[in-house]
């Protein structure tokens, strides 16, 4: 419909276009189009999209970002005029999406009211605040010896198939009821293992406070690149909105192959595994966005759990080093420990957290100070004893009590227990509630105690003497 108000005006209409130079692995060389820029957008004629990610003299190359098989030499290509974003808010959660938004759960698309560049700066040193809060993951021995904070970013490393993902699951899970939000973001796993992790989330209803982003091992490795970005952008939308996020990356291994994959097609210098130079740069930018912000700035807060991949336990590699050094501690799973039946197989002497103990509750920071250091030094005990020497009195006692530790830090997976739950097994060993009681046993007891728990009132700031009185007399009447 022509406008009447509007007087026509004569004149040249100036645009760029240029054409397909060459197309394959889902990278197309682009000519013609001087004044792109990187990370810009750019249509094709047959309305597919790509990404400027590399530029050259006389070509660039993007990543595609559909899979249309239209795309040939010879196609127009034009500006679209913007960076690629995503859709946020509340509209996502209990939502399956690719990084592009769309659905992938066979539901409507999603209404966005507000997008979010997947790029952006971290916040600068002056609006973030100390992390001060803790993120409760219901596993005993995270939350006891290895405490996370709201706002750190805390790395799940270890072998493959010894637990790592379950651990990030029981995470998400322990969430429910607790007003955090959460974005599970899985990148080239295969369709059973994503179908499994969404599965366990709607099981335990845990997804209806869960956005999954999901770039699958046949995706595109522009689409893989791209994922950790959009979950980020959609947990960043949130802490800004003042709200509690906790974003898994699973896995981060995966993410630096795509990139080296990315890197290796678009012609760039090979650096150290053939990863190009700035692989460092790709994963600390991504978790640096991770914070918790001053009040003033709205106050939220982005935990991050990034899970990285190694082999035969290696943690001197390339990719592991890197992501030790960006991030705020590590917990570190042993396949020495998975193949002995200690799960979760979390190696104590190896894993640390630099920050979360300033964001621990009084009550289980002190009925957990002593727990590490006894633990190492029966692990060291235990390997004398091997030798079949004869023991002192004193030393049979902490082997003794450090089988009952073992015992009572084992974990079902997909099992997570309440922070009043923490402290009773915490108050329960400490305190030698269970002194001479075999340890299967005793943990047997401590599980039917912590189900009776809801029922006696109990809570994290409860003085220490009500809490022994209970937990007496629940196991009195369990022996």
């Amino acid at each position: 419909m022509v406008d009447v108000n509007k007087p026509y005006r004569f004149g040249l209409r100036l645009s760029e276009r240029g054409c397909v130079a060459g197309i394959g692995d889902g990278i197309a060389w682009i000519r013609g189009l001087p004044s792109a820029r990187l990370d810009e957008l750019i249509g094709f004629d047959d309305g597919s999209t790509g990404l400027v990610f590399q530029l050259g003299k006389d070509v660039l190359g993007a990543i595609l970002l559909s899979q249309s098989r239209k795309v040939s030499a010879g196609m127009a290509v034009e500006h679209i005029g913007r960076n690629l974003d995503v859709g946020v808010g509340d509209s996502l959660m209990g939502r399956v999406i690719d990084p592009l938004g769309n659905p992938l759960d066979g539901l409507p698309p999603p209404e966005f009211q507000y997008f979010q560049a997947l790029e952006a700066s971290a916040p600068p040193i002056i609006e973030r605040d100390f992390v001060t809060a803790p993120l409760y993951t219901g596993c005993k021995i995270i939350d006891a010896l290895i405490p996370i904070g709201k706002g750190q970013r805390q790395l799940i490393i270890g072998d493959d198939g010894i637990g790592k993902s379950a651990l990030a699951l029981d995470a998400v899970i322990n969430q429910r009821d607790r007003n955090v939000l959460c974005v599970m973001v899985l990148i080239g796993q295969p369709r059973a293992s994503v179908a499994g992790s969404i599965a366990a989330l709607k099981e335990s209803g845990a997804l209806s406070y869960t956005v999954v982003v999901v770039a699958e091992a046949n995706a595109l490795p522009g689409f893989r690149y791209l994922a950790p970005f959009a979950g980020c952008a959609i947990a960043e939308h949130w802490m800004r909105m003042g709200r509690d996020t906790l974003i898994v990356y699973d896995d981060l291994t995966r993410h630096a192959q795509s990139y080296r994959e990315l890197s290796l097609l678009l012609h760039r210098p090979p650096g150290r595994e053939a990863y190009p130079g700035d692989i460092f740069y790709l994963h600390s930018r991504l978790l640096e966005r991770s914070t918790v912000l001053a009040p003033e700035y709205g106050g939220g807060s982005m935990t991050a759990l990034p899970i990285i991949e190694t082999r035969q336990g290696e943690l001197s590699a390339y990719i592991p080093t890197n992501l030790i050094s960006i991030t705020d501690g590590q917990i570190y799973l042993e396949s020495k420990l998975f193949a002995a039946g200690m799960l979760p197989a979390i190696d104590i002497g190896r894993s640390v957290s630099r920050i979360g103990g300033k964001a621990q509750h009084p009550a289980i920071k002190a009925g957990s100070a002593h727990i590490r250091l006894d633990y190492l030094q029966f692990l060291e005990l235990e390997l004398f004893a091997r030798f079949g020497t004869r023991l002192e009195a004193g030393v049979e006692e902490k082997l003794q009590r450090g089988r009952l530790l073992r015992a009572l830090l084992k974990q079902d997976r997909l099992q997570p227990l309440s922070e009043t739950a923490q402290l009773a097994w915490l108050l329960a060993y400490g305190e030698g509630l269970l002194h001479g009681v075999d340890p299967e046993r005793a943990a047997l007891q401590l599980v039917q105690v912590i189900q009776q728990l809801p029922a006696c009132n109990l809570s994290l700031d409860t003085p220490k003497q009500r809490w022994l009185q209970v937990l007496g007399q629940l196991l009195a009447d369990k022996s």
